[in-house]
């Protein structure tokens, strides 16, 4: 009987504390509503207004691009490309010139034929000296060389012209990066240009914001009744290593190279490091959150941590008692965070 009772004055504080931390007064949550920021400065209030407004700007942007997405055949390079062979041999996407390129065409020894610029119309058509308005829209620059000659010998003019021909503006194509590039944008799209060429011309990667992983939107058939878009899966990290060079596709005229942004939660407040922090593919808990933000303040009131979250729509507010869960173990009893949680640490009021 007494070592019973020695067993139950042992185990009886434990049961305690365990009944607090597995209790709703540790981690409370409810919907956002007057009040729950109570005792939160101006400044961190004024914070998470701007995370708001960093965040909405975000979401509109992916949302319009899963509306672009949606219901689009999804590939990986190698799955595309055992598709399409030729999508990424550049003997076979040699390019071909369209409405507003700009040609310079030179005819050996006759001056006179020759033509640094020449503009293609919107129609696809370009003058030329003796032979007048042909269509070259669609064709390869050797190819129009051979045209160009085949009509000069038909009209009797060179029986054995040698004709040279190179694209000086790109006009016709074009492709977009958009995303965590420096410089999102549309350009227009060079002879035998690949993914490395976009990420360059847009300025790099930014990654501060995002960069292992993108997509290509490619619209195949464009302007037929055949046209319709498929994802193309990207490597980006690996890519820029070295590494999977079978990610450095072939750029295709309308192609939109998408590097999404990185998901990120926020700690504001009395920590020692406030700010933006990358959310890894692991998960991370609460107290791993603050700890990676410095720790918490010396005025930190530590038990009215908040996490602010929006779930289905709904904006809530989690409130965690941070000492509790620390004293008690935080590998029971942690909270998960969330890609886009924004961690309130208000002033203790004593």
């Amino acid at each position: 009987m007494k070592i019973f009772r020695q067993f139950v004055f042992v185990l009886f504080p434990s049961l305690i504390l365990m009944s607090c931390v597995t209790g709703g007064d540790v981690i409370t949550e409810k919907s956002i509503g007057g009040g729950e920021l109570e005792g939160i400065g101006e400044t961190e209030l004024a914070r998470i207004e701007e995370i708001k407004e960093e965040k909405r700007k975000r979401e509109k942007a992916d949302i319009n691009l899963e509306h672009v997405m949606e219901g689009t055949p999804n590939y990986s390079v190698a799955e595309y490309l055992s598709l399409h062979p030729d999508a990424n041999n550049p003997m076979a996407r040699d390019y071909r010139v369209g409405g507003y390129d700009v040609l310079s065409i030179t005819v050996y020894e006759e001056a006179d034929l020759s033509r640094e610029s020449i503009r293609i119309s919107a129609e696809g058509y370009i003058s030329f000296p003796l032979i007048g308005r042909i269509r070259v829209d669609t064709l390869t620059t050797s190819e129009i060389e051979n045209l160009i000659a085949e009509k000069l010998a038909a009209g009797q003019y060179l029986l054995d012209a040698h004709v040279s021909i190179s694209v000086v503006d790109f006009k016709s194509k074009q492709f977009m990066v958009l995303g965590s590039v420096k410089e999102p944008g549309t350009y227009p799209l060079q002879a035998k240009e690949r993914v490395l060429d976009a990420i360059s011309r847009a300025g790099g990667i930014d990654f501060e914001q995002g960069g292992k992983q993108g997509v290509v939107i490619r619209t195949e058939n464009p302007n037929t009744d055949r046209e319709k878009k498929v994802v193309i899966q990207i490597e980006i990290s690996d890519l820029l290593k070295g590494g999977d060079q079978l990610s450095n596709l072939l750029l295709a005229d309308k192609d939109l190279l998408y590097v999404p942004k990185a998901d990120f939660y926020y700690v504001i407040g009395q920590v020692k490091e406030p700010g933006k922090y990358p959310y890894q593919e692991k998960d991370i808990t609460l107290v791993e959150a603050i700890s990676t933000a410095g720790g918490f303040t010396q005025i930190a009131a530590r038990n009215r941590t908040r996490i602010i979250r929006m779930e289905n729509g709904v904006e809530k507010i989690i409130e965690v008692k941070v000492d509790t869960i620390t004293k008690a173990g935080k590998k029971l009893h942690d909270i998960s965070i969330h890609p886009g949680d924004v961690i309130v640490v208000p002033e203790s009021f004593f």
